[in-house]
């Protein structure tokens, strides 16, 4: 039987399997032995076939043992491992004068390598930088070029809702968010107030669209001929939430009714798109280009 456990900077999610016939409880820190190499993981979940489904396609790790007092201390120590690798790194980034940002560093557990996450508006030639560090820190390097949002995942703390950033806690992808999702949900289009501490748009803007979006097909759409117990008229507003609808009458009335008011629809003709209409693409997010390895 296999377990979902979390692991690494990044919280990455893989499936790892102990020794036949031991078994572990959810929230236990045990060791691993990830694709990257041995570190200090907590288990999650058992492994279902629903879960694994939904796990990223990673090569599948094992557990070695449940983490000791002995492992909880070596974990700690490693943050001092880290800020002198930092240091070394932002030194020969200055002294080779690389347009590149170095936001944070990651010592595995087992210390098979050290891994470095950095920003950069386009590709560095980092060759002679892995070569560097390999010969400072004498392990194997991996450079990681991130974006905005992967930054936020690992240094942000707490968001305008008071809780722990999503991206921190319990997201391990970046969903597609678009404006068109504020806009359903009447929330403020004030790009300060709907942005996260990445500076794109919220994570959470996306999690009840899919039921707005069930919600909004039981209305008539906004700008729609309708004919209703009250006369006929054309939809001006929806409120999704609440099932109603505010219809305006040829005498300029507009009352609010709910869908068991409305007696038929009229077909929406279909016109050419406005040119100053705005677009529906979604925020494309981050793309982050592999490790290299050296």
């Amino acid at each position: 039987m296999g377990y979902v456990v979390r692991y690494g900077r990044m919280r990455l999610l893989g499936a790892c399997y102990p020794p036949p016939g031991v078994a572990h409880a959810r929230g236990e820190r045990v060791v691993i032995r990830s694709d990257r190499g041995v570190e200090l993981g907590e288990v999650l979940c058992p492994l279902t076939d629903k879960a694994a489904r939904a796990l990223e396609r990673r090569e599948p790790g094992e557990i070695l043992r449940p983490a000791d007092g002995a492992d909880l201390q070596h974990e700690r120590s490693l943050p001092s491992q880290e800020g002198q690798a930092s240091d070394t790194c932002r030194e020969l980034i200055a002294r080779r004068r690389l347009q590149m940002d170095l936001v944070d560093v990651e010592v595995l557990f087992g210390r098979e390598r050290i891994i470095f996450y950095y920003l950069a508006e386009k590709r560095v030639d980092f060759r002679e930088l892995v070569r560097d560090l390999a010969r400072a820190l004498r392990t194997r390097i991996e450079m990681r070029q991130i974006g905005v949002r992967d930054e936020a995942k690992l240094l942000a703390d707490y968001g305008d809702c008071g809780k722990p950033v999503c991206c921190n806690t319990h997201l391990s992808q970046m969903p597609p968010v678009s404006m068109k999702m504020a806009k359903l949900q009447k929330t403020t289009l004030d790009p300060s107030k709907i942005s996260g501490r990445c500076g794109r748009l919220k994570c959470c803007l996306r999690y009840e669209y899919d039921a707005y979006r069930e919600a909004e097909k039981e209305l008539p759409p906004n700008g729609s001929r309708v004919e209703t117990v009250k006369g006929r008229g054309r939809v001006v507003a929806q409120d999704v939430l609440a099932a109603k609808l505010v219809v305006e009458f040829e005498d300029g009335r507009r009352i609010i009714l709910g869908p068991a008011d409305v007696l038929s629809v009229e077909p929406r003709p279909r016109g050419p798109r406005r040119p100053d209409a705005e677009p529906d693409d979604p925020d494309p997010g981050d793309d982050s280009d592999p490790g290299d390895l050296a």
